[in-house]
């Protein structure tokens, strides 16, 4: 029978968060890309909670912006309501959320696709992988076109097998009643790649007009917008803003759930997946948190163009006449109609240890890999391992080195190092706590510490990498300068302090001395430092930073200094762990398991102890000397 055959550089199976950057990343980068997405309409498309960012998921936004990917853009574009969260919080914390018009969102991602050179979209199922000789060499889709190609990555998100689950109704369809992609799971299976079965869920949608926002809190933007993107001109995002709403469930609500839980298919056992421990649904707050009187829900719009409202915190698997029960106890939600029922979802993932941290498989070459597809959760998460999935094939097909960022240069490095070295067995979500170099890796400096790289790939123009360099100069001369200039005892001086409660001097300060003080920063002394130069806001925020913070930073930037020298020691991917000697059953079972590239990399594995890390290097240092 003939078939369609058509030949590209690289293939991109999936266009939500993840494709669409791993797709971008390709075609930017010269190469011959399609992507396939089993619907047109459905290009980053937001399933869930109608907003971009929030605490850490907010740097890997501006991390991924300052490489050159599209997520920050694409929202600066189409938010209505943008907020930073934990401002009374340290600099490390600071997260950008913002709340998107969904229906623009896909639609302003989408153009950007149609109109990138080099770029295909296609509407179709992909149902097979092409292996020869443990090479990717295409795919086939459910029509038997095949496509072929020098790299893939594979973006299937939430539809590998996907079913929709709410009480007692179980329907075979992806996120938003979409299609699922039901044959690509057999086809990963028969090249020995390994599956789990995981799900998320989903909060109701309710019409706007059947809500009393009188008993809610009423929640405001900030009133002067921080873009995502590095490229955004602030003036640009200065716009009127829609409000988001907070209230409460309360005794009632939970005792309605209570008494339905045999009827919710999370705990009768319909659901086979493992969910997210931390965005858990309202069922699974109130078994684990039965202390708690109250949980937060908040009432977020889903566009300016549409009566939709997402009733954030009260994700359900429950069955419909619960469900309505249930919401209808909450403040404000009397008299509420819901739009879209609340369900959860299952689908098909992989174990991500199978990944090296390129997210290239380690026994099919050529095959990568990102998103929720490799059993991590949320937008940001999957457009940044798409993001790097796409520059690494990209890489592998230019025959360049791969692009691999470690803990101690982004979150995007801390995510992919706990995706292929921890045991995940639930969707990962990305969490500040997570990094231990958390106030080197703060969002307000992504553009310092990852243009460069950006540059490097080719994804960052010459103008915009030398207007970095620039800003770096800017803040180390303006820190340079507070540091060399004193201030004496003077009445004005003395009135200022006094002013903003603090210590009157005794003798002169320099200018950085002060911007130290618990009290005070570099904003507030301008009144007193009469020849300070214009700089941009993103620059004085580094001035500050950098002097207010310097122990601190130092400390860190030591530990950092220790953490390289261990990922430097790098080891035999091919290497035998059971042929050091002293080296526990334990760890040598985990070794061999995860073929970590360096000792810094197997000392995060679990099971790995401290004292293994000794035997290990001591190995290795014997090694060195028989050389």
């Amino acid at each position: 029978m003939p078939y369609l055959e058509e030949s590209y550089d690289v293939v991109v199976v999936g266009a939500g968060h993840a494709g669409c950057e791993a797709a971008l990343a390709c075609a930017r980068l010269g190469l011959e890309t399609i992507v396939f997405t089993v619907s047109v309409d459905s290009i980053a498309l937001m399933p869930c909670n109608p907003n971009i960012g929030g605490s850490s998921k907010g740097h890997l936004v501006r991390e991924l912006d300052a490489l050159g990917g599209e997520m920050g853009k694409n929202i600066d574009k189409t938010f209505i309501q943008s907020k930073m969260l934990n401002e009374s919080k340290g600099p490390a914390v600071h997260s950008l959320r913002a709340q998107a018009d969904k229906q623009d969102y896909s639609r302003q991602m989408r153009h950007t696709l149609e109109n990138t050179d080099h770029l295909t979209i296609r509407q179709a199922e992909v149902s097979e992988i092409i292996v020869e000789d443990h090479r990717i060499t295409g795919v086939k889709t459910y029509s038997g076109a095949v496509y072929h190609a020098k790299a893939v990555v594979l973006a299937t998100g939430t539809y590998l097998k996907a079913r929709c689950i709410y009480g007692d109704v179980s329907n075979a369809t992806g996120p938003n009643g979409l299609q699922p992609a039901n044959h690509l799971t057999d086809s990963l299976i028969a090249n020995g790649i390994e599956m789990f079965r995981f799900k998320t869920g989903t909060p109701a949608r309710a019409d706007r007009r059947s809500i009393d926002f009188s008993k809610m809190e009423e929640q405001f933007g900030d009133k002067r917008v921080v873009p995502f993107s590095f490229s955004t001109d602030p003036e640009s995002v200065q716009k009127k803003q829609v409000s988001c709403w907070l209230t409460y469930t309360n005794e009632e609500t939970h005792q309605i759930i209570r008494d339905n839980l045999d009827r919710s298919p999370l705990f009768s056992g319909a659901i086979e997946g493992t969910g997210p421990r931390y965005c858990p649904s309202i069922e699974d707050k109130v078994v684990k948190f039965p202390d708690k009187t109250r949980h937060q829900v908040f009432i977020e719009p889903e566009g300016l163009y549409t009566n939709e409202m997402y009733l954030g915190g009260m994700s359900s698997s429950l069955p419909e006449d619960v469900q309505y029960a249930m919401y209808r106890t909450v403040p404000g939600l009397e008299h509420v109609r819901i739009v879209r029922n609340a369900y959860a979802i299952e689908y098909d993932c992989i174990n991500a240890r199978q990944l090296k941290l390129s997210l290239e498989f380690k026994a099919i070459e050529g095959l990568f890999s990102g998103g929720q597809f490799n059993g991590s959760s949320g937008y940001e998460e999957a457009a940044v391992q798409g993001f790097m999935a796409g520059v690494n094939a990209a890489m592998k097909v230019l025959g360049r080195e791969p692009v691999i960022l470690d803990r101690s240069q982004a979150y995007i490095g801390v995510l992919i190092d706990d995706l292929v070295t921890k045991e995940n067995h639930e969707p990962y979500r990305m969490m500040t706590s997570r990094a231990e170099y958390r106030l080197l890796l703060r969002q307000d400096n992504a553009d310092l510490r990852l243009r460069g790289i950006g540059h490097e790939i080719g994804l960052v123009d010459d103008e915009t990498y030398a207007k970095v360099l620039q800003k770096e100069k800017d803040i180390q001369a303006e820190v340079e300068r507070l540091e060399k200039t004193n201030v004496g005892a003077n009445p004005k001086t003395q009135a200022f302090l006094e002013r903003h409660g603090s210590t009157a001097l005794k003798t002169g300060a320099t200018l950085a001395e002060l911007v130290r003080r618990p009290e005070l920063d570099y904003f507030m002394l301008t009144e007193i430092d009469e020849k300070r130069p214009e700089l941009s806001y993103d620059t004085a925020e580094q001035v500050n930073i950098n002097i207010k913070y310097e122990g601190y930073l130092k400390r860190q930037q030591q530990q950092v200094a220790q953490f390289k020298k261990l990922e430097k020691k790098k080891l035999d991917p091919d290497f035998d762990y059971s042929t050091v000697n002293s080296l526990r059953r334990e760890a040598v079972q985990k070794l061999n398991l995860y073929k970590p590239a360096s000792i810094g990399q197997a000392s995060r594995i679990s099971g790995v102890s401290p004292a293994d890390i000794s035997v290990l290097l001591v190995h290795l240092e014997q090694m060195r000397h028989s050389k």
